[in-house]
């Protein structure tokens, strides 16, 4: 379903997605250390070395692998976003079937929430919900679970939007009330009658969110509010301590977690773009239109744009 340069563009953020997913699947396998890891038999590790044989990115200031850390912050990376998006999709997608559907004052003291939600700053929002279920706790698991939580807070108001909107739209069509009068239930005419036809645009949504959450994940963790360095690695805490040593030359502990931070959120992108192409309605028709105009143009001299033969007057 796509050509030219939108399948280059899909490719290639494919790619980048699938690097992704794999260096944090195999992670354990790919890093040669750990990503607390500063001493190897014995013997520790010099500190802000320089990226050499040993170490392909060099070390940071607490002689832990750069390397190391990168992938496994990718590992720490598709935990938080896998949690908080289907978190989010458990919660956003049936309430806002609920208050679609429903109306009344339900949907009123809901879109009032999620209004007040979504106009909350994103970053802070995010601060204060990993604050609060954190709770001065930073375990492995804690740490992951308060930061997709504090994501999943940011990202429920936009799916219940979508969906709800999309709900009000659909709820007086013919098939609705046929279920209706035929007696089902509200949660059947929800989830069987309605669901599929207001979730079309959700994979696109999941896609851009996927990018949204390493960003702020990226955030929390570079504001000291992620995952202890101790507990699992973390680009965004990476980038807060290599801060100090940019003014000292020491690029490689702040560049690589960066660059692994540009390329995921990219990928994301570029997939989410490309799908929002092929899946939106409005924008396939635009390109059929395009493309049959172009083939039309592109037609042997003789013959004009409708295909007409013009050769003999």
């Amino acid at each position: 379903m796509t050509a030219g340069l939108q399948r280059a563009t899909l490719i290639f953020g494919l790619g980048l997605v699938g690097v992704f997913v794999l260096a944090a699947l195999f992670a354990p396998l790919i890093a040669p250390y750990g990503f607390a890891q500063s001493a190897s038999d014995g013997v520790d590790f010099v500190r802000q070395q320089a990226p050499s044989a040993q170490h392909w990115f060099g070390t940071s200031v607490r002689g832990e692998d750069v390397f190391s850390r990168v992938i496994y912050g990718a590992r720490t990376a598709l935990w938080v976003i896998t949690i908080s998006l289907l978190l989010s999709l458990l919660v956003g997608v049936p309430l806002g079937l609920l208050s679609g559907y429903i109306g009344r004052w339900l949907d009123r003291v809901l879109v009032l929430f999620m209004d007040a939600m979504y106009a909350f700053p994103t970053l802070l929002l995010a601060i204060v919900v990993s604050i609060v279920v954190a709770g001065g706790r930073s375990t492995s698991f804690g740490g992951v679970l308060s930061a997709a939580m504090a994501i999943t807070a940011v990202f429920v108001p936009q799916y219940f939007r979508v969906v709800r909107n999309a709900t009000v739209a659909v709820k007086q069509e013919p098939y609705v009330d046929a279920a209706r009068v035929t007696g089902a239930s509200t949660t059947r005419i929800l989830f069987r009658h309605i669901f599929a036809n207001v979730t079309q645009s959700l994979p696109v949504i999941v896609t851009l969110n996927g990018s949204e959450a390493i960003l702020t994940l990226a955030g929390l963790g570079f504001l000291g509010f992620g995952i202890e360095p101790t507990q699992a690695a973390e680009w965004g805490f990476d980038l807060n301590k290599a801060l100090s040593d940019v003014s000292n030359g020491i690029w490689w502990t702040g560049i690589f977690p960066g660059v692994a931070i540009v390329l995921v959120v990219l990928g994301m992108t570029l997939v989410g773009e490309s799908l929002n192409e092929v899946l939106n309605p409005i924008l396939r028709t635009r390109r059929a239109v395009s493309v049959a105009a172009g083939d039309s143009i592109a037609d042997p001299v003789g013959r004009d744009i409708g295909g007409k033969d013009t050769t003999h007057g």
